[in-house]
Protein backbone atom coordinates (compact mmCIF):
# COMPACT_ATOMS: atom_id res chain seq x y z
CA UNK A 1 0.00 0.00 0.00
CA UNK A 2 1.21 3.50 -0.84
CA UNK A 3 2.79 5.35 2.06
CA UNK A 4 0.25 8.17 2.01
CA UNK A 5 -2.79 7.35 -0.09
CA UNK A 6 -4.41 4.82 -2.35
CA UNK A 7 -7.15 7.25 -3.35
CA UNK A 8 -7.88 10.95 -3.26
CA UNK A 9 -10.59 12.38 -1.04
CA UNK A 10 -13.00 12.68 -3.96
CA UNK A 11 -12.47 9.25 -5.49
CA UNK A 12 -14.25 6.61 -3.42
CA UNK A 13 -17.71 5.45 -4.48
CA UNK A 14 -20.17 2.64 -3.69
CA UNK A 15 -18.16 0.30 -5.90
CA UNK A 16 -15.29 0.60 -3.39
CA UNK A 17 -17.31 -0.66 -0.40
CA UNK A 18 -15.39 -3.37 1.45
CA UNK A 19 -11.97 -2.26 0.22
CA UNK A 20 -9.15 -1.34 2.56
CA UNK A 21 -7.87 2.07 1.49
CA UNK A 22 -5.67 4.88 2.71
CA UNK A 23 -6.39 8.61 2.52
CA UNK A 24 -4.28 11.62 3.46
CA UNK A 25 -5.43 15.18 3.82
CA UNK A 26 -6.43 18.01 6.11
CA UNK A 27 -8.97 17.73 8.93
CA UNK A 28 -11.75 19.81 7.45
CA UNK A 29 -14.31 19.42 10.22
CA UNK A 30 -15.02 17.18 13.22
CA UNK A 31 -18.42 16.21 14.62
CA UNK A 32 -18.65 14.38 17.94
CA UNK A 33 -21.88 12.38 18.27
CA UNK A 34 -20.91 10.74 21.54
CA UNK A 35 -20.42 7.13 20.50
CA UNK A 36 -19.35 8.13 16.99
CA UNK A 37 -16.79 10.69 15.90
CA UNK A 38 -16.93 11.94 12.33
CA UNK A 39 -13.88 13.49 10.67
CA UNK A 40 -14.25 15.13 7.27
CA UNK A 41 -10.94 14.68 5.49
CA UNK A 42 -10.13 17.15 2.69
CA UNK A 43 -7.50 17.28 -0.03
CA UNK A 44 -7.16 19.17 -3.30
CA UNK A 45 -9.80 16.99 -4.94
CA UNK A 46 -12.61 16.88 -2.40
CA UNK A 47 -13.87 15.59 0.95
CA UNK A 48 -14.43 12.12 2.39
CA UNK A 49 -16.26 11.50 5.64
CA UNK A 50 -14.35 9.26 8.02
CA UNK A 51 -15.80 7.69 11.16
CA UNK A 52 -14.48 6.05 14.31
CA UNK A 53 -16.48 4.49 17.16
CA UNK A 54 -15.97 5.09 20.87
CA UNK A 55 -13.80 2.37 22.42
CA UNK A 56 -11.73 1.84 19.29
CA UNK A 57 -7.99 2.30 19.58
CA UNK A 58 -7.86 5.46 17.46
CA UNK A 59 -10.89 7.18 19.05
CA UNK A 60 -8.90 9.21 21.55
CA UNK A 61 -6.33 10.32 18.95
CA UNK A 62 -9.12 11.33 16.56
CA UNK A 63 -10.87 13.27 19.33
CA UNK A 64 -7.77 15.37 19.92
CA UNK A 65 -7.27 16.35 16.28
CA UNK A 66 -7.30 20.05 15.50
CA UNK A 67 -8.88 21.32 12.31
CA UNK A 68 -6.33 21.72 9.48
CA UNK A 69 -3.94 19.13 10.89
CA UNK A 70 -2.64 16.83 8.15
CA UNK A 71 -3.41 13.18 8.84
CA UNK A 72 -3.27 9.75 7.21
CA UNK A 73 -6.26 7.48 7.70
CA UNK A 74 -6.33 3.81 6.77
CA UNK A 75 -9.51 1.77 6.97
CA UNK A 76 -12.43 0.09 5.26
CA UNK A 77 -14.91 1.73 2.90
CA UNK A 78 -18.51 1.28 4.10
CA UNK A 79 -21.82 2.39 2.63
CA UNK A 80 -23.78 5.09 4.40
CA UNK A 81 -27.32 4.36 5.46
CA UNK A 82 -29.97 5.85 3.18
CA UNK A 83 -30.88 8.61 5.63
CA UNK A 84 -27.25 9.77 5.97
CA UNK A 85 -26.37 9.97 2.26
CA UNK A 86 -25.04 13.42 1.33
CA UNK A 87 -26.10 14.10 -2.25
CA UNK A 88 -24.07 17.34 -2.36
CA UNK A 89 -20.81 15.42 -1.91
CA UNK A 90 -19.18 13.27 -4.58
CA UNK A 91 -18.26 10.74 -1.90
CA UNK A 92 -21.57 11.21 -0.12
CA UNK A 93 -22.73 7.60 -0.42
CA UNK A 94 -19.77 6.11 1.48
CA UNK A 95 -17.55 6.76 4.47
CA UNK A 96 -14.21 5.45 5.67
CA UNK A 97 -14.22 3.49 8.93
CA UNK A 98 -10.82 4.36 10.37
CA UNK A 99 -8.59 1.51 11.56
CA UNK A 100 -5.32 3.44 11.93
CA UNK A 101 -4.73 7.16 12.14
CA UNK A 102 -1.42 9.01 11.91
CA UNK A 103 -0.82 12.72 12.38
CA UNK A 104 1.57 13.81 9.63
CA UNK A 105 1.61 17.48 10.64
CA UNK A 106 -0.23 18.91 13.64
CA UNK A 107 -1.82 22.34 13.12
CA UNK A 108 -1.65 25.11 15.66
CA UNK A 109 -4.92 26.98 16.37
CA UNK A 110 -5.76 28.72 13.08
CA UNK A 111 -6.46 32.48 12.88
CA UNK A 112 -9.71 31.96 10.97
CA UNK A 113 -11.68 28.88 9.92
CA UNK A 114 -11.27 27.65 6.37
CA UNK A 115 -14.27 25.29 6.33
CA UNK A 116 -16.65 28.23 5.77
CA UNK A 117 -16.75 31.16 3.36
CA UNK A 118 -17.54 33.85 5.92
CA UNK A 119 -15.88 37.22 5.37
CA UNK A 120 -12.71 38.09 7.25
CA UNK A 121 -10.51 41.20 7.05
CA UNK A 122 -8.57 41.15 3.81
CA UNK A 123 -5.23 41.90 5.46
CA UNK A 124 -5.69 38.84 7.65
CA UNK A 125 -6.57 36.71 4.65
CA UNK A 126 -3.52 37.92 2.72
CA UNK A 127 -1.18 37.45 5.67
CA UNK A 128 -2.32 33.83 5.89
CA UNK A 129 -2.94 33.38 2.18
CA UNK A 130 -1.82 29.74 2.34
CA UNK A 131 -4.78 29.15 4.68
CA UNK A 132 -7.14 31.34 2.69
CA UNK A 133 -6.42 29.27 -0.41
CA UNK A 134 -7.75 26.19 1.37
CA UNK A 135 -11.24 27.70 1.38
CA UNK A 136 -13.47 26.01 -1.17
CA UNK A 137 -14.61 29.07 -3.13
CA UNK A 138 -11.13 30.58 -3.48
CA UNK A 139 -9.61 27.17 -4.28
CA UNK A 140 -12.15 26.75 -7.09
CA UNK A 141 -11.43 30.20 -8.48
CA UNK A 142 -7.69 29.58 -8.62
CA UNK A 143 -8.30 26.25 -10.34
CA UNK A 144 -10.63 28.03 -12.76
CA UNK A 145 -7.81 30.42 -13.58
CA UNK A 146 -5.52 27.51 -14.45
CA UNK A 147 -8.18 25.95 -16.68
CA UNK A 148 -8.84 29.28 -18.42
CA UNK A 149 -5.15 29.63 -19.26
CA UNK A 150 -5.04 26.03 -20.49
CA UNK A 151 -8.05 26.68 -22.71
CA UNK A 152 -6.52 29.87 -24.10
CA UNK A 153 -3.30 28.06 -24.99
CA UNK A 154 -5.21 25.29 -26.72
CA UNK A 155 -7.31 27.74 -28.74
CA UNK A 156 -4.36 29.93 -29.72
CA UNK A 157 -2.30 26.98 -30.95
CA UNK A 158 -5.29 25.72 -32.94
CA UNK A 159 -5.41 29.11 -34.67
CA UNK A 160 -1.78 28.79 -35.76
CA UNK A 161 -0.16 30.98 -33.11
CA UNK A 162 3.23 30.01 -31.64
CA UNK A 163 4.11 30.63 -27.99
CA UNK A 164 7.32 32.52 -27.20
CA UNK A 165 8.76 33.89 -23.96
CA UNK A 166 10.09 37.44 -24.01
CA UNK A 167 12.60 39.00 -21.59
CA UNK A 168 11.71 40.09 -18.08
CA UNK A 169 14.76 42.33 -17.63
CA UNK A 170 14.64 45.04 -20.27
CA UNK A 171 15.02 48.79 -20.70
CA UNK A 172 12.75 51.51 -19.36
CA UNK A 173 10.29 53.01 -21.85
CA UNK A 174 7.56 55.66 -21.60
CA UNK A 175 4.41 53.54 -21.90
CA UNK A 176 2.03 55.41 -19.62
CA UNK A 177 2.77 53.90 -16.20
CA UNK A 178 5.71 53.89 -13.83
CA UNK A 179 8.35 51.25 -14.36
CA UNK A 180 9.67 48.89 -11.73
CA UNK A 181 13.41 49.46 -11.90
CA UNK A 182 16.13 46.89 -11.21
CA UNK A 183 19.64 48.22 -10.51
CA UNK A 184 22.51 46.64 -12.39
CA UNK A 185 25.44 45.43 -10.28
CA UNK A 186 27.73 45.07 -13.29
CA UNK A 187 26.85 48.47 -14.74
CA UNK A 188 26.79 50.98 -11.87
CA UNK A 189 24.22 53.74 -12.21
CA UNK A 190 22.23 51.85 -14.84
CA UNK A 191 18.92 50.09 -14.39
CA UNK A 192 16.86 47.41 -16.00
CA UNK A 193 13.09 47.76 -16.03
CA UNK A 194 10.52 45.04 -15.62
CA UNK A 195 8.34 45.13 -18.76
CA UNK A 196 5.03 46.96 -18.56
CA UNK A 197 4.15 44.69 -21.50
CA UNK A 198 6.16 42.71 -24.08
CA UNK A 199 5.25 45.41 -26.59
CA UNK A 200 8.56 45.95 -28.36
CA UNK A 201 9.62 42.32 -28.23
CA UNK A 202 6.45 41.01 -29.82
CA UNK A 203 6.79 43.56 -32.60
CA UNK A 204 10.39 42.49 -33.10
CA UNK A 205 9.17 38.89 -33.42
CA UNK A 206 7.00 40.03 -36.32
CA UNK A 207 9.99 41.77 -37.91
CA UNK A 208 11.89 38.52 -37.42
CA UNK A 209 9.29 36.73 -39.52
CA UNK A 210 7.41 34.55 -37.01
CA UNK A 211 3.98 35.74 -38.23
CA UNK A 212 1.74 34.73 -35.29
CA UNK A 213 2.96 35.00 -31.70
CA UNK A 214 1.27 34.60 -28.33
CA UNK A 215 2.33 34.43 -24.70
CA UNK A 216 0.69 34.31 -21.28
CA UNK A 217 2.80 37.27 -20.33
CA UNK A 218 3.61 38.74 -16.92
CA UNK A 219 3.49 42.53 -16.94
CA UNK A 220 4.75 44.93 -14.27
CA UNK A 221 3.46 48.41 -13.58
CA UNK A 222 4.06 50.54 -10.52
CA UNK A 223 0.55 51.92 -10.25
CA UNK A 224 -2.20 52.23 -7.68
CA UNK A 225 -4.57 49.36 -6.96
CA UNK A 226 -8.29 49.24 -7.68
CA UNK A 227 -10.95 46.54 -7.91
CA UNK A 228 -10.10 45.60 -11.52
CA UNK A 229 -6.36 46.31 -11.34
CA UNK A 230 -3.73 44.52 -9.33
CA UNK A 231 -0.77 46.59 -8.13
CA UNK A 232 2.61 45.50 -9.39
CA UNK A 233 2.08 42.38 -11.47
CA UNK A 234 -0.61 41.08 -13.78
CA UNK A 235 -0.92 38.61 -16.64
CA UNK A 236 -2.27 38.98 -20.14
CA UNK A 237 -2.79 36.95 -23.27
CA UNK A 238 -0.30 38.81 -25.43
CA UNK A 239 -0.55 38.23 -29.17
CA UNK A 240 0.68 39.73 -32.42
CA UNK A 241 -0.01 39.00 -36.10
CA UNK A 242 1.75 40.01 -39.32
CA UNK A 243 0.15 41.26 -42.55
CA UNK A 244 -3.15 42.05 -40.89
CA UNK A 245 -5.70 44.82 -40.74
CA UNK A 246 -7.87 45.65 -37.77
CA UNK A 247 -10.67 43.25 -38.71
CA UNK A 248 -8.22 40.36 -39.00
CA UNK A 249 -7.28 40.82 -35.35
CA UNK A 250 -10.94 41.01 -34.36
CA UNK A 251 -11.76 37.79 -36.19
CA UNK A 252 -8.89 35.98 -34.49
CA UNK A 253 -9.68 37.20 -30.98
CA UNK A 254 -13.48 36.96 -30.86
CA UNK A 255 -13.70 33.14 -31.04
CA UNK A 256 -10.98 32.76 -28.39
CA UNK A 257 -12.62 35.06 -25.84
CA UNK A 258 -16.16 33.92 -26.62
CA UNK A 259 -15.04 30.30 -26.46
CA UNK A 260 -13.36 30.71 -23.06
CA UNK A 261 -16.31 32.57 -21.52
CA UNK A 262 -18.74 30.04 -22.96
CA UNK A 263 -16.64 27.07 -21.81
CA UNK A 264 -16.49 28.09 -18.17
CA UNK A 265 -19.79 29.90 -17.62
CA UNK A 266 -23.43 29.16 -18.32
CA UNK A 267 -24.15 32.83 -19.01
CA UNK A 268 -25.13 33.95 -22.51
CA UNK A 269 -22.16 35.13 -24.58
CA UNK A 270 -22.63 37.84 -27.21
CA UNK A 271 -22.61 36.31 -30.70
CA UNK A 272 -20.02 37.38 -33.26
CA UNK A 273 -19.43 39.79 -34.80
CA UNK A 274 -19.40 42.02 -31.75
CA UNK A 275 -20.52 45.64 -32.17
CA UNK A 276 -17.86 48.06 -33.38
CA UNK A 277 -18.39 51.39 -31.62
CA UNK A 278 -16.26 54.45 -32.25
CA UNK A 279 -14.72 56.23 -29.28
CA UNK A 280 -16.71 59.36 -30.15
CA UNK A 281 -20.00 57.43 -30.33
CA UNK A 282 -19.29 55.56 -27.10
CA UNK A 283 -18.55 58.70 -25.10
CA UNK A 284 -21.66 60.41 -26.48
CA UNK A 285 -24.09 57.50 -26.31
CA UNK A 286 -22.84 55.83 -23.12
CA UNK A 287 -20.73 58.51 -21.43
CA UNK A 288 -17.68 56.24 -21.35
CA UNK A 289 -15.35 54.28 -23.61
CA UNK A 290 -16.14 51.20 -21.48
CA UNK A 291 -19.89 50.81 -22.04
CA UNK A 292 -21.95 48.12 -20.36
CA UNK A 293 -24.20 46.95 -23.19
CA UNK A 294 -26.39 44.98 -20.79
CA UNK A 295 -27.83 48.41 -19.96
CA UNK A 296 -30.29 49.41 -22.73
CA UNK A 297 -30.18 53.14 -21.93
CA UNK A 298 -28.65 55.49 -24.47
CA UNK A 299 -27.60 59.06 -23.76
CA UNK A 300 -28.69 61.75 -26.23
CA UNK A 301 -27.34 65.20 -27.08
CA UNK A 302 -30.16 67.69 -26.44
CA UNK A 303 -28.06 70.85 -26.41
CA UNK A 304 -30.11 72.52 -29.15
CA UNK A 305 -33.34 72.11 -27.22
CA UNK A 306 -31.89 74.35 -24.50
CA UNK A 307 -29.84 76.77 -26.61
CA UNK A 308 -31.40 80.23 -26.23
CA UNK A 309 -34.22 78.85 -24.05
CA UNK A 310 -35.78 80.44 -20.98
CA UNK A 311 -33.93 77.98 -18.78
CA UNK A 312 -31.12 80.40 -18.16
CA UNK A 313 -28.83 78.06 -16.22
CA UNK A 314 -28.36 75.77 -19.22
CA UNK A 315 -28.69 78.48 -21.88
CA UNK A 316 -25.88 80.60 -20.41
CA UNK A 317 -23.64 77.56 -19.97
CA UNK A 318 -24.21 76.58 -23.61
CA UNK A 319 -23.09 80.04 -24.71
CA UNK A 320 -19.79 79.33 -22.95
CA UNK A 321 -19.28 76.02 -24.74
CA UNK A 322 -21.20 73.60 -22.53
CA UNK A 323 -23.39 70.77 -23.84
CA UNK A 324 -26.50 69.08 -22.45
CA UNK A 325 -26.84 65.31 -22.31
CA UNK A 326 -30.17 63.57 -21.67
CA UNK A 327 -30.29 60.28 -19.76
CA UNK A 328 -33.64 58.46 -20.09
CA UNK A 329 -35.35 56.87 -17.10
CA UNK A 330 -38.01 54.67 -18.77
CA UNK A 331 -41.42 54.32 -17.12
CA UNK A 332 -40.24 56.29 -14.10
CA UNK A 333 -43.07 58.83 -14.24
CA UNK A 334 -45.06 56.81 -11.71
CA UNK A 335 -42.22 56.93 -9.21
CA UNK A 336 -42.39 59.37 -6.29
CA UNK A 337 -40.69 62.76 -6.40
CA UNK A 338 -38.06 61.36 -4.01
CA UNK A 339 -36.64 59.17 -6.83
CA UNK A 340 -35.74 62.28 -8.81
CA UNK A 341 -34.55 64.25 -5.79
CA UNK A 342 -32.22 61.41 -4.77
CA UNK A 343 -30.62 61.47 -8.22
CA UNK A 344 -30.06 65.19 -7.80
CA UNK A 345 -28.44 64.61 -4.40
CA UNK A 346 -26.33 61.82 -5.89
CA UNK A 347 -25.07 64.13 -8.65
CA UNK A 348 -23.99 66.68 -6.07
CA UNK A 349 -22.12 63.96 -4.19
CA UNK A 350 -20.30 63.21 -7.45
CA UNK A 351 -19.09 66.81 -7.58
CA UNK A 352 -21.68 68.16 -10.04
CA UNK A 353 -24.00 71.13 -9.43
CA UNK A 354 -26.95 68.73 -9.68
CA UNK A 355 -29.14 67.11 -12.32
CA UNK A 356 -32.18 68.64 -13.92
CA UNK A 357 -35.09 66.35 -14.72
CA UNK A 358 -38.58 66.17 -16.14
CA UNK A 359 -41.28 63.59 -16.79
CA UNK A 360 -43.35 63.29 -19.97
CA UNK A 361 -47.05 62.59 -19.54
CA UNK A 362 -49.93 62.33 -21.97
CA UNK A 363 -50.87 65.93 -21.28
CA UNK A 364 -47.35 67.32 -21.51
CA UNK A 365 -44.17 67.50 -19.48
CA UNK A 366 -43.77 68.28 -15.80
CA UNK A 367 -40.83 68.96 -13.53
CA UNK A 368 -38.62 71.88 -12.51
CA UNK A 369 -37.36 72.49 -16.07
CA UNK A 370 -40.46 71.68 -18.14
CA UNK A 371 -42.13 75.06 -17.73
CA UNK A 372 -39.02 76.82 -19.09
CA UNK A 373 -39.24 75.14 -22.50
CA UNK A 374 -41.76 75.80 -25.28
CA UNK A 375 -43.89 72.92 -26.60
CA UNK A 376 -41.72 72.85 -29.72
CA UNK A 377 -38.54 72.52 -27.69
CA UNK A 378 -40.11 69.82 -25.52
CA UNK A 379 -41.19 67.88 -28.61
CA UNK A 380 -37.68 68.12 -30.09
CA UNK A 381 -36.14 66.99 -26.79
CA UNK A 382 -38.57 64.08 -26.47
CA UNK A 383 -37.76 62.91 -30.00
CA UNK A 384 -33.99 63.31 -29.63
CA UNK A 385 -33.92 61.27 -26.41
CA UNK A 386 -36.31 58.60 -27.74
CA UNK A 387 -38.80 59.16 -24.91
CA UNK A 388 -42.45 58.23 -24.66
CA UNK A 389 -45.24 59.20 -22.30
CA UNK A 390 -44.55 57.93 -18.80
CA UNK A 391 -40.77 58.25 -19.17
CA UNK A 392 -38.57 60.46 -17.06
CA UNK A 393 -35.32 62.05 -18.18
CA UNK A 394 -32.31 63.55 -16.39
CA UNK A 395 -29.92 66.16 -17.73
CA UNK A 396 -26.18 66.69 -17.38
CA UNK A 397 -24.93 70.13 -18.41
CA UNK A 398 -21.20 70.80 -18.51
CA UNK A 399 -18.28 71.02 -20.90
CA UNK A 400 -18.11 67.98 -23.18
CA UNK A 401 -15.87 65.81 -21.00
CA UNK A 402 -17.64 66.64 -17.74
CA UNK A 403 -21.11 66.14 -19.21
CA UNK A 404 -20.10 62.77 -20.67
CA UNK A 405 -18.69 61.59 -17.35
CA UNK A 406 -21.73 62.60 -15.30
CA UNK A 407 -24.17 61.26 -17.90
CA UNK A 408 -22.30 57.95 -18.05
CA UNK A 409 -22.36 57.54 -14.27
CA UNK A 410 -26.05 58.49 -14.20
CA UNK A 411 -26.83 55.95 -16.96
CA UNK A 412 -25.19 53.24 -14.86
CA UNK A 413 -27.02 54.27 -11.69
CA UNK A 414 -30.43 54.54 -13.38
CA UNK A 415 -29.92 51.18 -15.08
CA UNK A 416 -29.27 49.54 -11.72
CA UNK A 417 -31.98 51.44 -9.83
CA UNK A 418 -34.63 50.53 -12.42
CA UNK A 419 -33.27 46.96 -12.72
CA UNK A 420 -32.80 47.31 -16.48
CA UNK A 421 -29.59 45.32 -16.94
CA UNK A 422 -29.75 42.06 -18.85
CA UNK A 423 -29.20 39.15 -16.47
CA UNK A 424 -26.59 36.40 -16.80
CA UNK A 425 -25.05 37.69 -20.00
CA UNK A 426 -21.65 38.74 -21.31
CA UNK A 427 -22.03 41.60 -23.78
CA UNK A 428 -18.82 42.33 -25.66
CA UNK A 429 -18.04 45.22 -27.96
CA UNK A 430 -15.06 46.75 -29.73
CA UNK A 431 -14.26 50.40 -29.11
CA UNK A 432 -12.44 51.74 -32.17
CA UNK A 433 -11.15 55.01 -33.65
CA UNK A 434 -9.44 56.30 -30.53
CA UNK A 435 -7.80 59.72 -30.72
CA UNK A 436 -4.08 59.34 -31.38
CA UNK A 437 -3.21 62.27 -29.12
CA UNK A 438 -4.74 64.17 -26.23
CA UNK A 439 -3.98 67.42 -24.44
CA UNK A 440 -2.92 67.28 -20.80
CA UNK A 441 -5.45 69.33 -18.84
CA UNK A 442 -2.79 70.49 -16.37
CA UNK A 443 0.19 71.28 -18.62
CA UNK A 444 -1.52 71.83 -21.98
CA UNK A 445 1.04 69.54 -23.62
CA UNK A 446 0.00 67.12 -26.34
CA UNK A 447 0.77 63.47 -25.61
CA UNK A 448 -0.25 59.98 -26.66
CA UNK A 449 -3.75 59.09 -25.56
CA UNK A 450 -3.29 55.33 -25.77
CA UNK A 451 -0.47 53.22 -27.21
CA UNK A 452 2.51 55.16 -28.61
CA UNK A 453 3.33 52.37 -31.06
CA UNK A 454 0.00 52.56 -32.92
CA UNK A 455 -0.31 53.44 -36.58
CA UNK A 456 -2.19 56.73 -37.08
CA UNK A 457 -5.09 56.57 -39.48
CA UNK A 458 -3.80 58.27 -42.60
CA UNK A 459 -0.18 57.47 -41.78
CA UNK A 460 2.56 60.06 -42.12
CA UNK A 461 0.39 62.42 -44.16
CA UNK A 462 -2.11 62.73 -41.31
CA UNK A 463 0.68 63.49 -38.85
CA UNK A 464 2.06 66.20 -41.14
CA UNK A 465 -1.19 67.83 -42.27
CA UNK A 466 -3.81 67.44 -39.53
CA UNK A 467 -4.31 68.98 -36.12
CA UNK A 468 -2.86 66.32 -33.78
CA UNK A 469 -6.07 66.29 -31.72
CA UNK A 470 -8.06 65.37 -34.85
CA UNK A 471 -5.91 62.36 -35.75
CA UNK A 472 -7.43 58.96 -35.06
CA UNK A 473 -5.39 55.83 -34.45
CA UNK A 474 -5.78 52.21 -35.44
CA UNK A 475 -6.36 51.43 -31.77
CA UNK A 476 -9.09 49.32 -30.26
CA UNK A 477 -10.34 47.96 -26.95
CA UNK A 478 -12.45 44.94 -26.08
CA UNK A 479 -15.06 45.80 -23.44
CA UNK A 480 -17.25 43.29 -21.63
CA UNK A 481 -20.05 44.33 -19.29
CA UNK A 482 -18.48 47.73 -18.67
CA UNK A 483 -14.95 46.43 -18.03
CA UNK A 484 -12.05 46.89 -20.41
CA UNK A 485 -10.73 43.39 -21.08
CA UNK A 486 -8.11 44.27 -23.64
CA UNK A 487 -6.33 46.98 -25.61
CA UNK A 488 -4.64 46.59 -28.95
CA UNK A 489 -3.62 48.30 -32.14
CA UNK A 490 -2.34 48.01 -35.66
CA UNK A 491 1.28 48.99 -35.09
CA UNK A 492 3.41 51.65 -36.61
CA UNK A 493 6.13 49.80 -38.53
CA UNK A 494 7.68 52.76 -40.38
CA UNK A 495 10.58 54.76 -38.88
CA UNK A 496 9.46 58.07 -40.43
CA UNK A 497 6.00 57.72 -38.92
CA UNK A 498 7.49 56.77 -35.58
CA UNK A 499 9.79 59.81 -35.47
CA UNK A 500 6.95 62.17 -36.37
CA UNK A 501 4.44 60.71 -33.93
CA UNK A 502 6.87 60.91 -31.03
CA UNK A 503 7.89 64.43 -32.04
CA UNK A 504 4.27 65.56 -31.74
CA UNK A 505 4.19 64.00 -28.25
CA UNK A 506 7.32 65.95 -27.29
CA UNK A 507 10.02 63.32 -27.80
CA UNK A 508 12.93 64.33 -30.00
CA UNK A 509 14.69 61.90 -32.35
CA UNK A 510 17.49 61.38 -29.85
CA UNK A 511 14.97 60.21 -27.24
CA UNK A 512 13.29 57.87 -29.72
CA UNK A 513 16.63 56.41 -30.72
CA UNK A 514 17.74 55.99 -27.10
CA UNK A 515 14.49 54.51 -25.82
CA UNK A 516 13.44 52.47 -28.83
CA UNK A 517 16.67 52.00 -30.73
CA UNK A 518 16.33 48.24 -30.98
CA UNK A 519 12.90 48.34 -32.54
CA UNK A 520 13.65 51.41 -34.67
CA UNK A 521 16.75 49.74 -36.08
CA UNK A 522 14.75 46.62 -36.89
CA UNK A 523 12.18 48.65 -38.80
CA UNK A 524 14.97 49.87 -41.11
CA UNK A 525 15.52 46.33 -42.38
CA UNK A 526 12.03 45.53 -43.58
CA UNK A 527 9.10 45.30 -41.18
CA UNK A 528 5.74 43.77 -42.10
CA UNK A 529 2.50 45.59 -41.30
CA UNK A 530 1.38 44.01 -38.06
CA UNK A 531 -1.03 44.35 -35.15
CA UNK A 532 -2.06 42.71 -31.94
CA UNK A 533 -3.89 42.88 -28.69
CA UNK A 534 -3.50 41.72 -25.08
CA UNK A 535 -6.60 40.56 -23.16
CA UNK A 536 -6.12 40.59 -19.39
CA UNK A 537 -6.15 37.11 -17.86
CA UNK A 538 -6.92 38.41 -14.37
CA UNK A 539 -9.93 40.43 -15.52
CA UNK A 540 -11.29 37.57 -17.59
CA UNK A 541 -11.14 35.17 -14.65
CA UNK A 542 -12.64 37.81 -12.37
CA UNK A 543 -15.67 38.10 -14.66
CA UNK A 544 -16.09 34.38 -15.30
CA UNK A 545 -15.78 33.56 -11.58
CA UNK A 546 -18.05 36.52 -10.75
CA UNK A 547 -15.82 37.68 -7.90
CA UNK A 548 -15.65 41.30 -6.67
CA UNK A 549 -11.96 42.06 -7.21
CA UNK A 550 -8.81 40.75 -8.86
CA UNK A 551 -7.22 39.60 -5.62
CA UNK A 552 -9.82 36.83 -5.49
CA UNK A 553 -8.42 35.24 -8.65
CA UNK A 554 -4.67 35.65 -8.07
CA UNK A 555 -2.81 33.03 -6.06
CA UNK A 556 -0.58 35.35 -4.05
CA UNK A 557 -1.73 38.94 -4.56
CA UNK A 558 -0.49 42.11 -2.93
CA UNK A 559 -2.84 44.25 -0.90
CA UNK A 560 -4.14 47.63 -2.03
CA UNK A 561 -0.98 49.30 -0.75
CA UNK A 562 1.16 47.07 -3.00
CA UNK A 563 2.47 45.03 -0.05
CA UNK A 564 2.87 41.29 0.21
CA UNK A 565 1.80 40.75 3.82
CA UNK A 566 2.65 37.06 3.76
CA UNK A 567 6.25 37.40 2.56
CA UNK A 568 6.90 40.86 3.99
CA UNK A 569 7.59 42.61 0.69
CA UNK A 570 8.74 45.20 -0.04
CA UNK A 571 11.46 44.79 2.55
CA UNK A 572 14.66 46.53 3.54
CA UNK A 573 17.94 45.13 2.28
CA UNK A 574 21.36 45.10 3.85
CA UNK A 575 24.02 47.76 3.45
CA UNK A 576 26.19 45.14 1.78
CA UNK A 577 23.56 44.56 -0.90
CA UNK A 578 23.23 48.30 -1.49
CA UNK A 579 27.00 48.73 -1.78
CA UNK A 580 27.16 45.92 -4.35
CA UNK A 581 24.60 47.82 -6.40
CA UNK A 582 26.31 51.19 -5.84
CA UNK A 583 23.12 52.57 -4.32
CA UNK A 584 22.53 54.84 -1.35
CA UNK A 585 19.00 55.17 0.06
CA UNK A 586 17.75 58.74 0.49
CA UNK A 587 14.54 58.62 2.58
CA UNK A 588 11.88 61.30 1.98
CA UNK A 589 12.04 64.29 4.40
CA UNK A 590 9.05 63.12 6.44
CA UNK A 591 10.73 59.74 7.06
CA UNK A 592 13.93 61.46 8.19
CA UNK A 593 11.98 63.47 10.76
CA UNK A 594 10.23 60.35 12.04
Amino acid sequence: MHAYRTHTCNQLRLGDVGRTVRLSGWVHRKRDHGQLLFVDLRDHYGVTQCVVSAGEAVFEAASELRNESVVRATGTVVARSAETVNKDLGTGEIELRIATLDVLSAAEPIPFPVNADADYPEDMRLTYRFLDLRRESLHKTIMLRSKVIESIRRRMIALGFTEFQTPILTSSSPEGARDFLVPSRLHPGRFYALPQAPQQFKQLLMVAGFDRYFQIAPCFRDEDSRADRSPGEFYQLDLEMSFVEQEDVFQAVEPVLAGVYGEFSDWTVAPSPWPRISFAEATLKYGTDKPDLRNPLAIADVTEAFRGSDFGLFAKAIEKGAVVRAIPAPASGARPRSFFDKMNDWARAEGAAGMGWMVFEAGGAKGPIASKLTPERLAALKAAAGLKDGDGVFFACDMVEGAAKLAGLARTRIGHDLDLLEKNAYRFCWIVDFPMFERDSDTGAVGFSHNPFSMPQGGLKALEDKDPLDILAHQYDVVCNGTEISSGAIRNHLPAVMYKAFAIAGYGPEVVERKFGGMLNAFRYGAPPHGGIAPGIDRMVMQIANVPNLRECIVFPMNQQAMDLMMGAPSEVTEKQLRELHIRVAPPPEMKKA
